[in-house]
This record gives structure tokens, C-alpha cells and sequence, in this order.
């Protein structure tokens, strides 16, 4: 597919998202009592429900939905899973929304012309300590700001609507991050904690503070059909970060941030050390990611507890900063390995590949200069990119360097303005095949070997969704 097509793809894809052109003449319906059925795919379907409208909750982009929203889950949550759970309906409109917090055995449902929008005032958003395994907030020392849709110690959780829309109204906490101003760390849309058996999907999330989907110390996580917009070059707009969790599937997704699209992470330095709770388990698959500035998949930088046994296949990439990123340092400790990437096709990129055993930014300097991080097991096959600066950047760190690197065929096409030098390879161990531009003399030549992908599924591809309905009543 050249450029072209895949840009009028994302274009025509981009209207379809168009939140108030194509849906504002439904406006003058909404008056009329409404009742709508909606299907949607869920781990769960619930036998209980009600709508935001019956606590009081109010679409006008005005008036405040903090308290509707936290009586409607307070209510609801005493429904539990002996009696088939319960479903909260967001109706069309404009919800202005400070922070809330879910409850188990539980779906939020977004219905497509509903826009939750976050409150851009400061004092709405309560202050929670840093994340055990930061040990201090990433933008500021010190505590943090509570995420958007925040949730702990559930299970069976679901956020999900015909591609209802999350507005993170971004910019005023962009601004402060740039002139210094912030006094906690910026809060992002939805982040569930210590929590398993959840599903985020068919969502639009825009403009978020920081990242944007973060599960964090959670298991048995799908993350599926979410779109995710910020400008490209708005601050640490990560798309999705899986952060100290086992076995999450992302799948479908289309990011264009500012910030990598999926930054796989597990604590950092050594707090995250201490924590000890590895990333693993891990499936991405069917991509579409746009970051100028960063890298479509990112492994770290803030690895210390560990990640493993990351799958990552049918990816496309356009312009990028680079495809597959592994980022760590001395005084990470932890490790990357058995990690797994294959069809890959990426369009106007700096690097291709790009790792470093050499990044910086620590959370404080108690950090431990012996603390070296194991990079090993590295496959990336099947791989096609064009118009490249320059196909890799590779490096290890020096007396340890990162081993059992295989490439093998992937073909790259270099940018006209390329970098002489199209491979830069130090303190690296590994070998190549099929590749061209020729590698460093570090990924010796093997004709004929083809890289690992495994072939078993990870127990949480064999989670199957199921078609549920709810029957909306509204006015």
C-alpha cells in the first residue's frame, strides 16, 4: 500500500471520527424521548442498568456530572455478580466531568454521540500518592493527580460505547507542563490499578493530559478498537501503557500522539525494583500508529521490574520516530527479553530499530550504578519500511552487552536524505538474515534462519467476547 492510499485511509478514517460534524443533526431529537437498543461485545453482559439522566446528570458541556456520575456507580455497585452485575448508560451529550471511580462486575457504556469531557479545573482533581513502584510522580516529585476513570481492586470491569468519545481537554495541563507550573503529576483518562478481568474498547479518547490508557499491577486485560488523538507534539501523550501487568491483549487500535503509542512499562529504578512486578504476557497486534516524535512500540524506559514474553504482529507505522523501541539504563536493573515482533510495516521513519542501554532520567539518586538491566532475546522478522533515515540505532551497554538480537527478513528502503551510516551497532550480540541494507558486522550473516515467533496463544487470546444488548430509555 503506498503512502497515499494508507493517508487517505487515515483521513477517511479521521471523518468518520468527526464528533460534531456528522452527528450534529441528530441534536434536535434528543428532545423526543428516545428508546434505543445498542449490541456491544463484552467479557461479561450485565442483567442490570440505568442511565446517567437518573442521577441527576446533565449533557450541556456545562454544568458538572462529577457527583451524578459517582452516585450512579455507588448505587449500581451494590449490584453484584451473584445478581449479573450492572451497566451505567452515558446518553448523548456534552458531560462535564471531574474524576470517578468504578466498581466490579461493572460496564460503563458510552453511546456514540456522547462526549465525556474532563474538567479543566485543578481543584476538581483529588491528589493520590505516587505509584509504589515510581516512588514519586513522573512530571513533579511528590504525589499525583487521580486519573479521569479511575478504578482499584476490581474485577470484571468493562468501558466500552459505539465509539462514545473521552475529551481530555488537554491543553491547559500541556501549557503548565511547559512553563514548569505543575504542582503534581498530570492526571491521565483511565487508569485501573491492582485489578483483573477488564476490557477497555470501541472508545475515542482526545487531547489527554498525559498518557492515556494506563492498567497498572492488573492481569487479564483487553484493550480493543480504541482510537487515540493528541497533537503530535503535545507532552507525553502516550496511547496505551501496560505497566506491571500479565497477560493483555491490545488489538485494533489507531494512536496519533505525541508520546509513544504503546510504551510498555514495569516501574522504575529502584522503586519499580523493589516492586518487583514484571510486564508479561503480553500481545499487541493490528496497530496503526502516527508519532513523529517517538516510537510506535516502546519497551521502558521505566522497565525495572521486568518485561517478557511480548508478541507484537501486524503493525503499521507512518511517520514515526522509530518502529520497535527498547529503552533502559544503568540503575534500571530488571530486564527485557523473549520479546517477539513480525509484520511490520512501516512508512517515513528515523530509525527502524532503535535500543539504548544508555537512557537517563532518574526518579531520584538513590538509584544503584550496579543495577544493570539483561536485554536478551530479541526477534524481529517479516518487515518491510521505506523512506528511512536510518535502519538502526543499536546500543548496549559497555561490559554488558544486549545478546540474542535476530533480524531476519526485513527489507528497508532509505530515505534520499539518509544517514551515510545506516547501521550504528555498539556493545550488541546477535545475528541477521535477509536483511537489507547489509547489518552492522555485530548481527553476523546466518542464511536461512527465520527468527522466533512462538506459535502457542497466551491465555488471554483464548478469552472469547460475547454479543450483549441494552435496551436504552432516555430523554
Amino acid at each position: 500500500m503506498n503512502l497515499q492510499v494508507v493517508l487517505l485511509l487515515v483521513l477517511g478514517f479521521l471523518s468518520a471520527q468527526n464528533v460534531n460534524g456528522r452527528k450534529s443533526h441528530h441534536h434536535g431529537h434528543h428532545k423526543q424521548h428516545i428508546k434505543g437498543y445498542f449490541e456491544y461485545s463484552a467479557i461479561n453482559c450485565r442483567a442490570h442498568s440505568a442511565s446517567l439522566t437518573d442521577f441527576g446528570g446533565v449533557g450541556d458541556g456545562i454544568t458538572s456530572n462529577t457527583k451524578a456520575f459517582q452516585t450512579a456507580i455507588d448505587h449500581l455497585g451494590q449490584i453484584g455478580c451473584n445478581d449479573g452485575g450492572s451497566l451505567l448508560f452515558v446518553p448523548p451529550g456534552r458531560w462535564l466531568t471531574g474524576s470517578f471511580n468504578l466498581t466490579s462486575h461493572f460496564t460503563l457504556f458510552l453511546h456514540q454521540d456522547a462526549v465525556l469531557l474532563a474538567t479543566q479545573d485543578e481543584n476538581e482533581w483529588a491528589v493520590i500518592d505516587p505509584l509504589p513502584s515510581y516512588g514519586r510522580g513522573r512530571d513533579t516529585v511528590g504525589g499525583r493527580y487521580i486519573s479521569l476513570i479511575f478504578g482499584t481492586n476490581l474485577t470484571d470491569v468493562v468501558i466500552t460505547g459505539n465509539n462514545g468519545t473521552i475529551n481530555g481537554q488537554g491543553t491547559v495541563w500541556w501549557d503548565k507542563f511547559h512553563k514548569g507550573e505543575l504542582t503534581y503529576t498530570r492526571p491521565y483518562l483511565i487508569e485501573i490499578m491492582y485489578s483483573t478481568n477488564i476490557q477497555i474498547s470501541n472508545l475515542t479518547l482526545i487531547d489527554s493530559p498525559s498518557w492515556n490508557v494506563h492498567p497498572i499491577y492488573s492481569s487479564n486485560i483487553i484493550i480493543q478498537g480504541i482510537t487515540i488523538l493528541a497533537p503530535v507534539r503535545s507532552p507525553n501523550t502516550d496511547g496505551i501503557n501496560p505497566d506491571s501487568c500479565t497477560n493483555t491483549r491490545i488489538e485494533d487500535c489507531y494512536i496519533v500522539s505525541g508520546d509513544d503509542c504503546v510504551a510498555v512499562k514495569s516501574g522504575w529504578d529502584e522503586y519499580g525494583i523493589a516492586f518487583g512486578m514484571p510486564t508479561k504476557q503480553l500481545v499487541i497486534r493490528r496497530l496503526t500508529c502516527i508519532s513523529p516524535t517517538s516510537a510506535v512500540i516502546a519497551l521502558g524506559s521505566e522497565m525495572s521490574g521486568g518485561i517478557q514474553d511480548v508478541r507484537a504482529e501486524d503493525i503499521l507505522a507512518i511517520n514515526s520516530e522509530s518502529g520497535v523501541r527498547i529503552k533502559s539504563g544503568i540503575g534500571r536493573g530488571g530486564f527485557v527479553k523473549d520479546i517477539f515482533v513480525k509484520g511490520f510495516t512501516m512508512k517515513t521513519m528515523k530509525w527502524a530499530f532503535w535500543m539504548t542501554g544508555n537512557y537517563g532520567s532518574h526518579p531520584d539518586d538513590k538509584w544503584d550504578p550496579n543495577a544493570i538491566p539483561i536485554v536478551q532475546n530479541i526477534n524481529y522478522r517479516d518487515m518491510v519500511a521505506e523512506n528511512v533515515t536510518m535502519a538502526a540505532r543499536l546500543e548496549g551497554i559497555p561490559g554488558d552487552p544486549f545478546t540474542g538480537i535476530c533480524i531476519s527478513n526485513v527489507t528497508i528502503e532509505m530515505a534520499k536524505s539518509a544517514k551515510k551510516l545506516s547501521w550504528n551497532c555498539t556493545d550488541i550480540e546477535g545475528i541477521s538474515s535477509d536483511v537489507t541494507p547489509r547489518p552492522c558486522d555485530a548481527l553476523p550473516v546466518q542464511g536461512g534462519k527465520t527468527c522466533d515467533f512462538p506459535e502457542d496463544n497466551l491465555p488471554i487470546d483464548n478469552v472469547k467476547v460475547q454479543l450483549c444488548s441494552y435496551k436504552a430509555n432516555y430523554m
